[in-house]
């Protein structure tokens, strides 16, 4: 069977934008297809049941979201909305609402956008949020993650000030303030994924290197801190940042990418959403910013920003354990990897 994977990337140096692969399950064997949209920075994608793709866009001095429709000749920017200053830094698609949220990390900022039904964008709500941490990384608010919770909220994690928001979201696309929670000072939350059930959630901590188990109330609409696990040894004191996050379907591993010790952290996760540590596998390149399970969960893609590599793995669904199969697969600047 042949699956497509997407590669978004930066193009500070060699990339020129979005790449398309192709993972073959039979041979095992992933290679790196070409070009499919030339565009500046598109370092985070979403795509939708359509085929519309949404990418970050950077425009000269203007950042925000462009929509594609793809198609087995590549893709067709249908329109983007942006603004002065930086891209985002997420992007998630709202299917039941036609909407798409944005993460703004620089300026601390979370977007919503309109799906009209030619799959082009228009801005609804802007929500700024406020605060800071202790770490010379956290002067100001860093959103970092847009996405929706298990009962249509959204959740909205916030680097800067170690907070997490949730939000009501109207029908027009309109923000509104439901609960926050907050980490331990410097704790870094960057992405969030949600137990099948919607009970747990774990929130990887870039800052700290960890990972927290969280209880989510959908009735409340709030979130309750359990516990924190390292992504990495105790004895290693090198920079690192944990990064991309990811849980399979079953609930039962969870893997989170580590950017410096360049690895992936796979643990087990237990009925009460408490995790263990059970691999530390090497990503076979630098600066492991990004991954994901290909849709039989038999595979792992990850890109390493810094090496322009990605590396592929066999996944044992029984274990949950990880296997080079192959590495050194070409991909420029690769940061977001998305398989559709």
């Amino acid at each position: 069977m042949q699956e497509r994977v997407l590669f978004g990337t930066y193009t500070k140096k060699t990339s020129q934008g979005i790449y398309w692969g192709t993972l073959d399950t039979t041979a095992k064997t992933l290679t790196n297809d070409g070009l499919i949209a030339s565009t500046a920075n598109p370092t985070y994608l979403a795509v939708s049941a359509k085929d519309r793709l949404y990418s970050v866009d950077k425009r000269d001095d203007q950042g925000g979201i462009a929509a594609w429709q793809l198609s087995d000749q590549g893709a067709k920017r249908l329109n983007e909305v942006v603004s002065p200053g930086t891209p985002p830094a997420y992007v998630a698609v709202d299917e039941a609402r036609q909407l798409v949220y944005s993460a703004n990390y620089h300026k601390g900022t979370a977007e919503v956008l309109q799906i009209a039904s030619n799959g082009e964008l228009k801005l609804t709500d802007v929500v700024t949020y406020t605060g800071h941490g202790p770490r010379p990384e956290q002067t100001e608010a860093h959103i970092h993650y847009t996405d929706l919770t298990p009962d249509n909220r959204l959740a909205v994690v916030d680097l800067g000030s170690d907070k997490v928001y949730v939000e009501n979201i109207s029908q027009t696309g309109k923000l509104s303030r439901q609960s926050c929670l907050t980490m331990a000072p410097g704790f870094g939350p960057r992405h969030l994924v949600f137990s099948p059930d919607g009970q747990f959630a774990f929130l990887a901590g870039e800052l700290s290197s960890q990972i927290a188990t969280l209880r989510y109330d959908a009735a409340t609409g709030s979130f309750e801190q359990l516990s924190v696990v390292a992504t990495i040894p105790a004895d290693y004191h090198d920079h690192n940042g944990a990064a991309a996050i990811r849980l399979s379907r079953d609930g039962r591993f969870l893997y989170v990418s580590n950017r410096g010790y360049n690895t992936l952290a796979v643990f087990k996760v237990a009925a009460d959403g408490q995790l263990t540590l059970i691999q530390q596998i090497s990503t076979a390149g630098d600066f492991p910013r990004d991954f994901d399970l290909d849709p039989t969960e038999e595979f792992v893609v990850v890109v390493n920003q810094n090496t322009d590599n990605a590396t592929l793995y066999t996944r044992d669904v029984t274990s949950g354990k990880l296997n080079i199969c192959q590495q050194d697969v070409s991909v420029p600047e690769g940061v977001c990897v998305r398989f559709y």
